[in-house]
């Protein structure tokens, strides 16, 4: 029955997330109400946007734990050009942040793919860089509200058919990335780089360059959450979402992405990042304390894990086996190269 259920493990989560809603609500029934729901997937819409393009790295057998940082750097970088310039068109500085943040993955993924250095260590070693350069950018100091044009602020907040842009945004994220995994060339080779290197080698994907795009793709998308997060929350300081590249990771392990790559969906995604977002909103409601969040979510991310790794045993035989030439001059060494 657990195995029938693993299959399953999209649907199983969305019904836990529903009966983690009808349950909560029934202790505070303004908790359900229409309004409150709008405002609790508004409040995730950034998780889920992070939680997209970490999918995409981890797709590829990676990991990119600079993204929170990469968020907070080019937050800073707009809200100085706002204060300092707020004559400055809004759409321009979200186009800056994008391309600032494409930029910084695009630095992760070639010191993966061309100078060959895990993933973890690179990023853990941006992301300290990142820090320092907020901090230098900044000398310490914060941006606040008062500093930030009122375009600057309001444009996230604007609502458009009941719903704030930001929440939009994460809307029209979830499907671009939807599409572009499913039907472009490019997304399916993250699967492929991911899933069996071997393959990937002979079929012409070149996993490592592949790795380098996926860290392109997540660096723009920390980028662009970088203006959302600092207009959202009219604040801009060095430790701005600190810490905050585990619950991107916690919202694709509990979604059902692999860390061991080739494995997962956006419907998963989105789902692993509701289920973090129901939680962080239910807590208080229960009256439980906030520090016990974390402690939480790594229960949660730990009981994932394990479920994950006995649902996406892989069935079948591999058609193409590892062998001592291949080993030597094959994948891996593509994957450098």
């Amino acid at each position: 029955m657990i195995k029938n259920l693993l299959k399953y493990r999209e649907l199983l989560l969305a019904v836990v997330i529903v009966l983690m809603v009808l349950g909560v609500g029934a202790r505070s029934p303004e908790f359900i109400g229409a309004g409150n729901l709008l405002e609790m997937f508004n409040d995730t819409s950034i998780l889920i946007i992070l939680a997209l393009g970490q999918m995409m790295v981890l797709l590829t057998k990676g990991i990119d734990l600079s993204m929170a940082a990469n968020l907070a750097l080019t937050g800073m970088i707009v809200a100085l050009i706002n204060f300092h310039h707020p004559d400055i068109p809004v759409w321009s500085l979200v186009v800056l942040a994008t391309v600032l943040g494409l930029i910084m993955g695009a630095i992760n993924g070639l010191l993966v793919w061309k100078v060959g250095i895990p993933p973890i260590v690179v990023t853990l070693g941006t992301m300290s860089i990142y820090r320092g350069i907020i901090f230098l950018l900044s000398n310490g100091g914060w941006i606040n509200a008062h500093q930030m044009s009122p375009d600057f602020l309001s444009l996230p907040r604007a609502p458009f058919l009941g719903l704030p842009l930001l929440g939009w945004c994460a809307i029209v994220a979830l499907i671009l990335v939807a599409y572009f995994l499913r039907y472009s060339r490019t997304g399916r080779a993250l699967y492929t780089a991911g899933g069996n290197a071997t393959a990937a080698y002979y079929t012409g994907i070149n996993a490592g360059k592949m790795q380098f795009i996926s860290f392109c793709l997540s660096g723009a998308l920390a980028g662009f959450c970088g203006y959302l997060w600092i207009s959202r929350f009219a604040v801009a300081y060095v430790d701005v979402a600190n810490g905050f590249e585990l619950q991107i990771v916690a919202a694709c392990v509990i979604g059902g992405i692999s860390t061991m790559g080739g494995i997962g969906s956006v419907v998963g995604c989105l789902l692993g990042a509701l289920f973090l977002g129901v939680i962080n909103n239910a807590l208080p409601v229960i009256e439980v304390s906030p520090f016990w969040q974390m402690a939480i979510s790594g229960a949660v991310i730990v009981i994932a894990v394990i479920l994950n790794e006995r649902g996406n045993k892989r069935k079948g035989r591999l058609i193409l086996r590892h062998s001592p030439s291949v080993h030597a001059s094959g994948p891996e060494s593509e994957a450098r190269s």
